[in-house]
């Protein structure tokens, strides 16, 4: 660490204490006589090539000038913003004083306000990345293939292998079986409405849900961790975005907020009802065949994402049965 500081003249430190929320690098609140830090390690490879974060900060600099809230990174005294220290690499920001709200915390005003957020991140990103940039056009095919249900029904037989042999079985175990065969049905019932590829991607976030996002004074502050930036589809990441924040503990969606966001982020990235319906879809779609969280409880041996589990896998079930409330909340 003192071999950072000193790369960006930030001052010796005083305290260093671990920002515990990431589930993939590893940050810390660092202290100096120069002030408060927060400190990233790029511990993740596939988002750790110091080129890389460069090419990230560079858009989230350009951002932060036409308004986004996006903090800025530091520089070193050469100029860079990454520093390799160790074959690691390590990007200074300053501290930002502010907390994490989730949807249950939010009004319908402020509901929309974060919608007109992301909605103004993806309009945004559209100006700042330059066209040589892009990983495919604008008007490419879908570039992700739906997930296909027989693979997902060889996935839930694995996993319920992995929970029957679990010793000493558990409360967790009992639900993770319980919502397997439940999916296994639902996946039965619908395996006829795997999406087909098609639709428009542009630049997104990657990654934007409440442990990504600051507020202070009860307006959004900082837009944190840019390590997804990428091209891929922009009205799926307003939809992955709301069903974080909106869902409620017990695996509803809170609608009434959900459509006011949704209204705010079309008018604000200028998409259409159409697009969102689409994309409604084909997140539900995921959604039904998705198990990352128990894979990285019984492959991994990984229960940092358990507490999440209660909600996410009882919002499929509601989801599928709420489908066309749920279409109508995003694209009226």
């Amino acid at each position: 660490m003192g071999d950072v500081l000193r790369m960006y003249s930030a001052g010796s430190a005083l305290t260093c204490e671990p920002v515990m929320q990431g589930l993939l690098n590893r940050a810390y609140r660092v202290c100096t006589t120069r002030g408060s830090y927060f400190l990233k390690h790029h511990f993740d490879p596939d988002t750790a090539d110091p080129a890389a974060i460069e090419r990230r900060h560079l858009a989230t600099r350009r951002l932060a000038d036409l308004g986004v809230p996006v903090p800025v990174p530091l520089a070193s005294r050469e100029g860079r913003t990454v520093a390799v220290v160790g074959g690691h690499a390590y990007a200074l920001h300053p501290w930002i004083d502010g907390r994490h709200r989730h949807g249950g915390q939010l009004t319908r005003p402020e509901s929309a306000r974060l919608g007109a957020v992301l909605g103004a991140v993806h309009a945004c990103l559209e100006r700042v990345m330059p066209p040589k940039g892009r990983t495919r056009p604008a008007t490419s095919p879908h570039p992700v293939e739906s997930a296909d249900p027989a693979d997902t029904f060889d996935l839930i037989d694995d996993l319920l292998g992995r929970v029957r042999r679990h010793r000493p079985a558990d409360a967790f175990d009992e639900l993770a079986r319980h919502r397997l065969l439940e999916r296994r049905a639902l996946l039965e019932q619908h395996a006829d409405r795997r999406p087909p590829r098609g639709g428009s991607v542009g630049w997104v976030h990657g990654d934007f849900h409440p442990f990504n996002l600051l507020y202070k004074d009860g307006v959004p502050a900082a837009i944190v961790d840019w390590d997804r930036l990428g091209v891929q589809p922009r009205a799926e990441e307003a939809v992955r975005a709301a069903v974080i924040f909106f869902v409620r503990p017990a695996g509803a969606l809170d609608l009434p907020k959900v459509r006011a966001y949704a209204r705010a982020y079309r008018r604000a990235a200028g998409a259409t009802p159409s697009e969102l319906s689409a994309a409604v879809h084909r997140v539900w779609w995921e959604r039904l065949n998705d198990f990352w969280m128990l894979r990285w409880h019984y492959e991994r041996r990984d229960t940092r994402a358990d507490c999440q589990f209660p909600a996410a896998s009882a919002l499929v079930v509601w989801w599928t049965r709420e489908y066309d409330a749920v279409c109508e909340a995003f694209t009226a």
